[in-house]
């Protein structure tokens, strides 16, 4: 039960829950730190991310820099593991996946970072300038072509994606919209940046052409002007459709698995009162990203939502690492595993297109599954890492070795107070009496990789 009075305290299964869904996990020594307070001031602490002092860039690139993507996605790994900030590097990865720009394509490293870094910068700020940042982007601005988008020859791409993957969703507009935005994007674009050789990466800068921009009148979404593409988002932002678009891609993210979002104009939201009230509170704050997150969060549904929703390839190997916590410092070691999501289907700065990753039960399709397994066995290994040894030691002491099902119950709570079906628990009960007899930290640890490889695990 949560509460709000002086003594507020906060069920442990709660704040896990919710630091699965806007982080990436915590240990079991945090969530009992954290229960100390309330739900809502837990949730306030999440919203407004403070300076860490403890992630300095200089310190981190001493470990894992360098230009490669393997380099950046170590870094950002780290901060997931490490950073108080959880719901930041969330935020992230939200808009990582909304607004997908892929290495694939731009080849330049350093303007993915940058993109990612200001996602971190502006991923909980208000829409508009979220986007406005966005259609400044050198990343995206070549990942869809709005370099190409001259005064009298313009390219549709970056238009006809704002609207129907970035922002209001299809049905929503007209293809005069799309030309109209589109044109008055024109002149936006950045700076070549030195080649690569022989001094390394130098960031592109966003640039606006004067010359080659259209200064003629357009009309967008009924209203008539001189537009330019600052005036295109404020229209955007205020769009209801805009408002019911973006946060039915936070339930998607944060809440319950949704149907893919190519299915949204035709299915309607899984629950219509939590993404109505998200609506409302992101456009009577005038576009607040905080507001709607509030709401969502502080919701019933949010809160009864455990184990709802399939982990995605990142959040399941950032997750796992932090409870076997062998990267609490920065150390050599980390980078092997920058491309561990790769082959779970999900390549971080990399998207397969503009559209992002399909979520929700294709993350563990087929192959994938078997991976996912694989790894989190893997990590666990025999119990020797920092992690699993101090979860290995709650479980003994609390008792779990009283009985076989007094094991499973332990295994179950120390690995995120996991739900399983009557035929998963019994299949662990099962093991957990085979092996009585054998020595406790292996039959305790046998129970943790077992637990791993159960299917509510792959559930956040």
């Amino acid at each position: 039960m949560t509460t709000t009075d002086a003594g507020a305290s906060t069920d442990i299964g709660l704040l896990s829950h919710l630091y699965r869904r806007a982080g990436f996990g915590a240990t079991r020594e945090q969530v009992e730190e954290l229960s100390h307070q309330s739900y809502e001031d837990t949730v306030e602490f999440l919203l407004n991310p403070t300076p860490e002092v403890d992630l300095q860039p200089d310190v981190l690139a001493r470990y894992f820099g360098g230009e490669s993507p393997i380099s950046y996605i170590s870094i950002w790994m780290y901060r997931m593991l490490n950073s108080r900030c959880q719901l930041q590097e969330k935020m992230s990865l939200f808009w990582h996946h909304v607004f997908a720009t892929g290495l694939v394509k731009n080849e330049h490293v350093l303007s993915s970072s940058n993109q990612i870094d200001m996602f971190r910068r502006n991923g909980m700020s208000n829409l508009k300038d979220i986007l406005l940042e966005l259609s400044r982007d050198p990343a995206m601005l070549y990942w869809l072509d709005n370099n190409e988008n001259h005064n009298g020859e313009p390219n549709e791409n970056y238009g006809r994606e704002l609207l129907e993957l970035f922002s209001m969703g299809v049905g929503n507009y007209s293809e005069l919209d799309i030309k109209d935005a589109s044109r008055a994007f024109t002149g936006w674009t950045f700076g070549q940046p030195p080649p690569l050789y022989p001094h390394g990466y130098y960031p592109a800068q966003f640039k606006f052409d004067a010359g080659d921009h259209d200064f003629g009148e357009k009309t967008f979404l009924g209203q008539t002007g001189n537009l330019d593409g600052g005036d295109i988002v404020e229209i955007i932002v205020k769009q209801p459709a805009t408002a019911k678009f973006i946060t039915r891609h936070l339930y998607n993210f944060f809440v319950a698995d949704e149907p893919q979002v190519p299915t949204w104009n035709d299915l309607e939201p899984l629950d219509p009162q939590l993404i109505d009230e998200m609506s409302s509170a992101l456009l009577d704050s005038g576009g607040e990203m905080k507001a709607a997150l509030r709401v969502m969060f502080l919701s019933d549904s949010f809160k009864v939502a455990r184990f709802k929703k399939v982990k995605s390839p990142i959040e399941f190997v950032v997750g796992v690492l932090k409870m076997v916590g062998e990267f609490t410092e920065p150390r050599p070691g980390l980078m092997e595993y920058a491309t561990a999501t790769d082959a779970m289907g999900q390549k971080i700065l990399d998207p397969p297109t503009v559209e992002g990753w399909h979520t929700g039960k294709e993350w563990i399709d087929g192959g994938n599954l078997t991976e996912r397994v694989n790894f989190a066995a893997e990590q666990i290994g025999e119990g020797d890492s920092p992690g699993i040894s101090a979860l290995i030691t709650h479980m003994i002491d609390g008792g779990a070795m009283s009985s076989p099902e007094a094991l499973v119950d332990s295994g179950l709570d120390v690995m995120g107070q996991l739900e399983v079906d009557d035929s998963t628990r019994e299949a662990l009960v099962k093991f957990a009496g085979d092996s009585e007899g054998d020595a406790e930290p292996s039959r305790a640890v046998r129970i943790l990789r077992l637990v791993a490889a159960a299917p509510e695990f792959q559930f956040a």
